[in-house]
């Protein structure tokens, strides 16, 4: 029996809790909301809503690009279509597909947007997901591209965290919520199954299923003309999974490739990138490699291989062509390589320019060799480009600047962690010491590159603060070793990586413990958690967005049992040991100082549970220390459902930033 006061805190539909909630949104908007956060909000919602950002695309094909549109207006959002040749315009015509907030009100719903999976190679149906309030559970509706209405009588699931791809016109695969046994452990779908139209789904013919204890199973149908397949994939584990290969209807054969390996079929290509060392055809190839082969032969050709400062960052698939982004130090570069015999070529992706990331941003693999690329830095605006393999770039949208550059400058420097290892971070600022604020992750294998912020620039910089991110371990920087020297037992180093950086900062003159504060959210909020009960001299401030706090109760809650290969199980007991030397939920204590803290969430995160931040929030406030609460009644992990509600949320972690640390 766990001895937790606060438990009743985890209830969300409880008259008791949801009166806590209310009472303490109460206080801190008292305490902030006056005419400084009303400017803060109005600058970040003008960013928001500007109709100057750039629609990047959601998809592209058919010859449309598609993409998901939200302002003051429409602060639900449009999903809408044009042409190429529109796009190209500084204010194409738009052809308006959903209006999610003409749907809300007709159907006195909150739908929020979710996702969207197109029929190929038809292109005229689609599969649209919308959530309440934003949450990762949504239902599932057909939606006709030609009528632009829903299908009377289409595909349709109900709410659930469900998993769903087009085979043909008249098939899916479907993983959703079928009743009892139906779901893993995490709350995702275990059983796949090929639902006909026209037929009930209780009906839908059972084509794969995983394990209770798997984390989820997923399907999707290659429909590459002369390449049609059907894909079954098992992940056992947040890192590892099984992938099954067969002919559209046939029996499926599992790749022969580690567990945890990523890996893809492109036409007759079959790619794979593995995390640890492996050994195939008498070559071992390092982890962190990508590797390509022919499907059905083992003669892989290395496409990656990582160094002491590279990693393999991502890839897409033109055609023809294979599109690398790679990182060096954290900094990206996009590459082209080439299929050939016997050596794939490689040159370097024009569109990528000087800048700090460059992500890839769609190709359509079904029709030609063009890819969309953009680029940004810190300091540097989005630029959007369109080019094909081998044949020009074209400059398609550059994004304004949102706040003024001058006097602003971008340096990386490396902080020496605990364990002597080299910490990288970058920092944005002026000359001047002063307030800073200090970001990280530092898990999941997710790196944080260098990107403009407008809402970080306009409430921060333009202020007069200095912008810092700390690239610890636990994420994706250095590749799959920088994740797994954090994992599990190893967590203390991403937080001792933390706090050498923070110290670094101190030393270098840029701030002082006093003036420095620190933000993160989801895992990044675990991070504030152990950085606020670990390390508190080292802070004058501390925000945590939908966070993990509780690490005794956190596979109870939720997707959290998902996370077990990342952090450990707290019922297996040489799990808790090391668990519960940093969970900041069982390490607050009252007779410490702690800097002043805020704890943001949602009471529509269906992934965190809000009872983390709700229980942490109050054992402090009982234990007297400083705490604001926040809790937005939409919003989901993201935390808002809206540009309204980002903006208050935003406004209110740097108004509370700000005036704790420049005072």
């Amino acid at each position: 029996m766990i001895d937790d006061a606060y438990l009743w805190l985890e209830s969300l539909d409880e008259p008791e809790a949801a009166r806590w909630v209310a009472e303490r949104n109460a206080e801190t908007l008292a305490a902030l909301a006056d005419e400084d956060f009303t400017r803060t909000k109005d600058a970040i919602r003008e960013v928001l809503d500007s109709s100057d950002r750039i629609a990047f695309p959601s998809w592209c094909g058919d010859g449309f690009y598609y993409s998901f549109w939200k302002d003051a207006e429409h602060p639900r959002g449009l999903w809408r279509r044009t042409t190429a040749e529109q796009y190209r315009r500084d204010e194409p015509e738009w052809d308006v597909l959903l209006d999610v907030g003409a749907l809300n009100e007709a159907e006195g719903e909150n739908w929020t947007w979710s996702d969207v999976t197109v029929l190929r190679p038809g292109h005229d149906r689609c599969l649209i997901s919308l959530s309440r309030g934003g949450a990762d559970a949504s239902v599932v509706r057909e939606f006709d591209l030609v009528r632009r209405e829903f299908v009377t009588d289409g595909f349709v699931l109900p709410e659930a965290k469900s998993d769903v791809g087009w085979i043909d016109a008249d098939h899916i695969f479907v993983g959703t919520d079928f009743g009892p046994g139906s779901l893993t452990a995490s709350g995702y779908p275990r059983v796949i199954k090929r639902w006909r139209r026209g037929t009930p789904l209780a009906e839908a013919a059972t084509v794969f299923e995983g394990r209770v204890d798997d984390i989820v199973v997923r399907a999707h149908h290659d429909a590459t003309e002369g390449y049609e397949r059907d894909i079954m994939i098992r992940h056992p584990t947040f890192f590892t999974s099984e992938y099954h290969v067969g002919p559209t209807g046939g029996p499926l054969e599992r790749v022969d490739v580690p567990e945890d390996a990523d890996c893809q079929v492109h036409r007759e290509w079959l790619l794979v990138r593995v995390r640890t060392p492996w050994t195939v055809g008498g070559v071992t190839y390092p982890g962190g490699s990508l590797l390509a082969t022919r499907v059905g032969r083992d003669d892989f050709t290395v496409l990656f291989r990582p160094d002491g400062r590279s990693s393999l960052n991502s890839w897409s698939w033109t055609r023809n062509h294979l599109l690398l982004v790679t990182m060096t130090d954290v900094r990206t570069e996009a590459h082209v390589l080439t299929p050939g015999e016997p050596e794939w070529t490689r040159q370097t992706l024009p569109g990528a320019g000087e800048y700090a990331q460059v992500w890839i941003v769609d190709t359509d693999p079904d029709r030609d060799d063009s890819y969309l690329i953009a680029a940004e830095g810190f300091l540097r605006p989005t630029t959007l480009s369109l080019g094909t393999v081998g044949g020009p770039v074209e400059v398609l949208k550059r994004q304004p600047a949102f706040f003024d550059p001058a006097g602003l400058e971008v340096r990386q420097f490396f902080a020496t962690s605990a364990d002597g290892t080299r910490v990288p971070y970058f920092v944005v600022g002026g000359e001047k010491p002063g307030p800073a604020l200090l970001s990280g992750y530092g898990g999941f294998e997710i790196a944080l590159t260098p990107g403009y912020d407008a809402v970080i620039g306009r409430g921060w910089l333009a202020r007069g603060g200095a912008y810092a991110v700390a690239n610890i371990r636990g994420g994706g920087e250095y590749g799959p070793d920088w994740h797994r020297a954090a994992l599990r037992e190893n967590r203390l180093r991403a937080y001792e990586d933390f706090a050498a950086v923070a110290a670094d900062l101190v030393a270098r003159g840029i701030t002082t413990p006093e003036q420095l504060g620190i933000t993160g959210g989801s895992n990044g909020g675990l991070l504030m958690g152990v950085m606020l009960t670990r390390y508190p001299e080292l802070f004058g401030a501390v925000v945590a967005s939908v966070p993990l706090l509780d690490m005794r109760r956190y596979t109870r809650l939720l997707a959290g049992v998902s996370w077990v290969a990342e952090y450990g199980d707290p019922d297996v007991p040489a799990d808790w040991e090391f668990l519960r030397e940093y969970s900041p939920y069982q390490n607050v204590r009252a007779g410490r100082s702690y800097p002043p803290a805020m704890f943001l969430t949602s009471t529509r995160d269906d992934r965190v549970h809000p009872g983390h931040a709700r229980k942490m929030a109050a054992l402090m406030r009982e234990q007297g220390h400083e705490v604001s609460y926040h809790e937005n009644v939409e919003g989901g992990h993201a935390g808002a459902a809206d540009n309204d509600q980002a903006a208050t949320i935003r406004a209110l972690a740097l108004e509370f930033l700000w005036r704790r640390l420049a005072r």
